[in-house]
């Protein structure tokens, strides 16, 4: 809990009183690698921040394969939805690579925080605004870069996560084969 509440902190400030009703109104995830945070076609109905660990967002495409939207790592918040009333199902999968462990609101409790707490909504709006740069920077090259500078570009981007995650999952968000991603990882050594 003190990982989210540190980091929140950095976007805005809250009082102690602010703190006890955020902190009384989480609750803490443990999710096992493979263990899935949400489910395409599932309703979502939790707000959650990833304190450790890493997960992937991946969907299927029309061949029936695993592709990788993006990876997700500490210090991110998982919104569900573009508002809080609004009843998500997604398309996609979001499961842990690694163990993980995370901090849950339920829906209700969220707004009750919103709704509470001034400032709240400008703290969230500056953490999406930060976490959808992040989002925009990471997948912006892959378009017009070779499978070799994608590679480069992941490992210099997030030499955490490159150690972390199995080739096949970088391999697909990289657009590339494993077999491909094999032999550029072979050729730059």
């Amino acid at each position: 809990m003190e990982a989210f509440i540190e980091y929140v902190l950095q976007f805005g400030n809250l009082n102690k009183q602010q703190i006890d009703l955020i902190t009384r109104k989480a609750t803490e995830l443990v999710l096992r690698k493979d263990d899935y945070y949400w489910e395409a076609g599932k309703t979502v109905r939790q707000i959650g921040f990833l304190t450790e660990g890493v997960l992937r967002v991946y969907y299927y495409d029309n061949k029936g394969e695993e592709i990788t939207r993006y990876f997700i790592d500490e210090n991110h918040l998982i919104l569900s939805g573009t508002t809080i009333d609004e009843v998500y199902t997604p398309s996609e999968y979001l499961s842990a690579i690694t163990d993980c462990k995370m901090i849950v609101f339920s829906k209700q409790d969220w707004k009750e925080i919103t709704e509470t707490v001034i400032g709240w909504d400008a703290i969230i709006q500056k953490i999406t605004a930060k976490h959808h740069r992040e989002k925009m920077e990471r997948r912006g090259g892959l378009v017009s870069q070779d499978a070799t500078t994608r590679y480069l570009e992941f490992i210099e981007q997030f030499p955490a996560l490159a150690n972390r995650v199995p080739l096949s999952f970088i391999a697909t968000y990289l657009g590339i084969t494993q077999s491909s991603l094999s032999r550029i990882r072979k050729n730059i050594r």
